[in-house]
């Protein structure tokens, strides 16, 4: 399955809430939520009530698409979180935040997760001063989140200056605001993890 190229505000409409895919935009007055908060498509005259089912796969979906993950890639990634030890549907949210790609827009250096994915797809993101062209890399305690030689040259170095601060960074990240450099300093807890969703939805939906 390719991945999905069409408006991405059609997404947020259809989880009935911001996901920060446009970045800035979605706090602006431009912002579909704030402009038409309806789902997309035709309307029905009847409202039909949304079943068990219906729910436990918008969570998932809603999920799915704020991290920009493949449907196979999630299910993979479902199942390496169901054989760690602790609670699946924690781990699955923390094995998200720790992907490179989410961690570079953690730090204010992206102006959303697909800007950043962007990023480390185009050689312009270093993980421990190497060069990191895989959005997906799970980040470890101590990884040091930087630019290439090339990235710094690029006006990607130069708009993460005027957007750097302006979004707050999570507690277990730290960003040198100068050299827009980062560090991994400690793993997500689940109450670091700002997405309003239901984790045991998602569990539900793949133990169906």
């Amino acid at each position: 399955m390719a991945r999905y190229t069409g408006p991405v505000c059609r997404i947020c409409r259809r989880a009935g809430e911001k996901l920060m895919l446009k970045g800035e935009r979605c706090v602006g007055p431009k912002c579909a939520i704030d402009r038409r908060n309806q789902p997309p498509g035709q309307r029905s005259p009847r409202r039909r009530k949304i079943s068990d089912y219906g729910d436990r796969l918008k969570e998932k979906q809603k999920v799915r698409k704020s991290y920009g993950v493949l449907e196979r890639q999630f299910q993979r990634m479902f199942a390496e979180a169901n054989r760690r030890p602790g609670a699946t549907g924690e781990n699955l949210l923390q094995m998200l935040e720790l992907r490179l790609d989410n961690v570079v827009y953690r730090l204010g250096i992206a102006e959303s997760r697909a800007q950043a994915r962007q990023l480390v797809n185009h050689g312009h993101i270093a993980l421990n001063e190497r060069k990191a062209s895989v959005p997906s890399i799970e980040t470890r305690i101590g990884d040091k989140i930087g630019w290439t030689e090339r990235g710094r040259k690029s006006k990607f170095y130069e708009m993460a200056r005027t957007w750097q601060g302006s979004r707050e960074v999570p507690g277990w990240l730290r960003i040198d605001p100068i050299q827009l450099e980062g560090e991994l300093t400690a793993v997500p807890a689940r109450e670091d993890i700002d997405m309003r969703v239901d984790e045991n939805a998602i569990v539900e939906y793949y133990s169906r």
